[in-house]
Order: C-alpha cells, then structure tokens, then sequence
C-alpha cells in the first residue's frame, strides 16, 4: 500500500483512533511510516537539515491518515523504542527528533 498524506486507512481498520488512544496512534502511524521506504527516507533527508520541520510533517501525515498526534507523542514514541535501526536514524538525524 503507498502510504501519502491522503491516503485513507484500510476499511475496516481497528486503528486506535477508534479508543482515542493517543500513544497507540502515535505506534501505529509509526508502524505505517516505516513500512513505506519512500516516505522514511524523504524523512530522513528532511530531519537531516530541518527535525522540528520533520516532525511537523510527521504529525500532519497522522492527521491526513486519521491518527492524530502531538508533536510530543511522537517525540515519546521514538524514546521508547529499543531498536537499533531506529537509534541508528535517530543519530544520523542529529538527535533532532
């Protein structure tokens, strides 16, 4: 599935938009960001000269995919993760995020 900002969630999605559960917004829409190469990397070039900006536009693809989320949940979410990808991203990132 190519994940853009107007891309709908799948129908009969369970997403925890349903709950209203921030934090589980914030995984999900994590979980669908990293599943979409294209959209990761663009990210990632974007965190490299502008992170406050990358994580801007990360809370506005939340929103386009009906996963709203604060710029700290996001913040929150990444923090938590023991992966080392993602610390790798992260580094090469600045810290930014």
């Amino acid at each position: 599935m190519a994940l853009s900002p107007s891309t709908p969630p799948p129908s009969g999605d369970t997403s925890p938009q349903a709950s209203g559960d921030p934090s589980s917004n914030a995984a999900l829409l994590y979980s669908r960001i990293s599943g979409e190469a294209a959209l990761t990397q663009a990210l990632f070039r974007q965190a490299l000269q502008d992170p406050s900006g990358t994580l801007s536009r990360i809370v506005e693809i939340g929103a386009a995919l009906g996963l709203p989320v604060s710029v700290d949940e996001v913040r929150a979410h990444i923090a938590s993760l023991d992966d080392l990808d993602t610390k790798q991203w992260l580094l090469k990132a600045r810290g930014g995020l």
